[in-house]
């Protein structure tokens, strides 16, 4: 008889049939129950109660990582610009503290910046490599 209870007590909560826990020792009341007014007394009483919501998992845990689960080329899950902005970002940074530092002059500053926006330098390191091999750094 108790499932009638139940599913009375789900629509006065408003929750599924799952929902609702009914107090084992309160049991004999929970049977006399047939209205609605009876239910919602034995909510107020702790009989009858709502069963929490579970937590669900974090997205961010929920997803795969790893080598294998990744799908398309490296360069599918970072743009072309994205890249082209890595590595130009900390070669003109180079670049000005170089100039700050005043190892190289002005005029050799502007020309590496020139020569950086065009992609001639792989990496920081090439361009170092580039500047001393020119002997454009002064020690």
């Amino acid at each position: 008889m108790t499932s009638f209870q139940k599913r009375l007590a789900a629509k006065v909560m408003g929750v599924g049939v799952s929902k609702v826990w009914l107090d084992p020792v309160k049991m004999k009341d929970v049977e006399k129950a047939i209205t609605r007014i009876d239910i919602k007394k034995l909510l107020k009483q702790g009989a009858i109660k709502k069963i929490p919501d579970k937590i669900p998992m974090p997205k961010k845990k929920r997803t795969r990582h790893g080598e294998g689960s990744r799908k398309g080329s490296p360069y599918a899950r970072v743009t072309k610009k994205q890249r082209w902005v890595h590595t130009v970002r900390p070669m003109r940074r180079m670049l000005v503290e170089l100039k700050d530092s005043e190892k190289i002059d002005h005029s050799t500053y502007r020309k590496m910046r020139m020569l950086v926006k065009g992609g001639m330098f792989r990496s920081r390191s090439h361009l170092k490599i580039y500047l001393e091999q020119h002997k454009l750094v002064k020690k």
